[in-house]
Formats: C-alpha cells, structure tokens, sequence
C-alpha cells in the first residue's frame, strides 16, 4: 500500500492523520522535524508527505525547497494561515495541494487518493543531477567532490544509461587520446568513483563491471 509521510510536530495532529489514513489501507510514518523528513526521504522514499509549515527546525516551506533537488514525491502542505500569498508560495515552490487547519481528516485522506491516483507510479527520486555550469552532481541529493576526470566519466555513463562503454570510449570521454596506454587509468576513476558514491549509499552499485568490456550506468541498481 502507498506509504505516507507524516512532518507535523504536534502530536494530536498527526494522531488524528494517522488514525484517518491508517483507516484506508495506509502505511505512515510521523516525524516532527524538516531535516529528518529529508533524510528519511533519501533513504526510504515515501509515495507522498504531509508537511507542516510550522516546524521546530526548519520550515515546511525550506523543507519543500530542499525536497525538490532530489525528488519529486507529492507534498501536500499543512498550515493554520490561509492567505492566499502562502498559498501561492507553497503551491509555486513545487507543493500539490495545501490545506488549511482545522481539517477535516476524511478530506485530507480523499485529497491524498487523489494527488497518488493523478500522478500514479512515477513520482520516484531523482537520483542523479547534472549540473553543467557548476560541473557538479548531486547523487540521492548530496553533492560529490568530483575531480575532473571522474565529472566527466559520470557524466558520460549517466548520459546513456545501460550502454556499456569500453576503456578506450571513456578514455576519450574525459580527453584522454586511446593511444596514450592509458586505458587501465578508467579502472582507477572508476574504483574512486565507487568510493564516493557508496559514502551516500553504501548497498547502491550504480556503475556496472562487464569483465572484457567495460563499464556501464544501471538505474535499477542505483
């Protein structure tokens, strides 16, 4: 069953959320604060999240702000002020719906089935971001400290996912002319590579060996 996250920090709230949406055939999980909602996120993706504006930390607004680099789950916004400017700003900064306290927790449910039933599946993280200008790539939302070889090798592999690229192909990706007897220096981009991206995800394996081949990009392994 779809699984929804719950970022509000008063209890009574979020009890009454739980017990509505756990009534439907929900699975939820509560947190009260913004940074832990991002987290969570990153690493146990929730199929939509029920965000308060007011949180201890940081607000629902920054939190959506923040969300927004690394996934596009649905974000329905809590809030007890109902002028239309902060409605405008949450629905602007990438929000699919915002209701205003006091609620009625039957409505709230009915505008979760239907934000899921109109977007369907493909609300999934974005797990890579290539930034060109900044040549920078984020990867589950964390920057990585790349060097230029390794920008240019990622950016190759993610270019064409599932493609397997040869030593001799990468080498030229990063400028490097295939005569140069430099094709063993792809592995050792390659095993640094590695290393950075298991330091976000330790179970992820997102670049693929094919011993007498190469190296590919597999998202689903990613």
């Amino acid at each position: 069953m779809p699984h929804i996250l719950i970022v509000e920090d008063e209890a009574a709230i979020a009890d009454t959320l739980i017990f509505a949406l756990q009534g439907e055939g929900f699975t939820t999980t509560w947190l009260t604060l913004g940074q832990a909602a991002l987290e969570h996120q990153r690493q146990t993706p929730a199929d939509l999240i029920i965000l308060d504006i007011g949180l201890p930390d940081i607000t629902g607004f920054e939190t959506c702000k923040q969300l927004r680099r690394f996934s596009e789950v649905p974000v329905m916004f809590l809030s007890a002020r109902d002028g239309e400017i902060d409605r405008v700003v949450g629905l602007e900064i990438g929000a699919d719906d915002y209701v205003v306290k006091p609620f009625s927790p039957r409505e709230v449910t009915a505008r979760v089935r239907a934000i899921l039933k109109r977007i369907g599946p493909s609300a999934a993280p974005i797990v890579f971001q290539v930034d060109l200008e900044r040549m920078q790539i984020t990867y589950r939302g964390q920057p990585l400290s790349l060097t230029r070889h390794e920008f240019r090798l990622l950016q190759s592999l993610l270019e064409q996912p599932e493609r397997v690229f040869s030593r001799e192909q990468l080498l030229d990706a990063v400028g490097v002319p295939a005569d140069a007897g430099y094709e063993r220096n792809i592995d050792s981009h390659i095993k640094s590579l590695r290393g950075k991206l298991r330091n976000v995800a330790a179970d992820a394996e997102p670049i693929q060996t094919h011993r007498g081949l190469g190296y590919s990009y597999s998202p689903s392994h990613g």
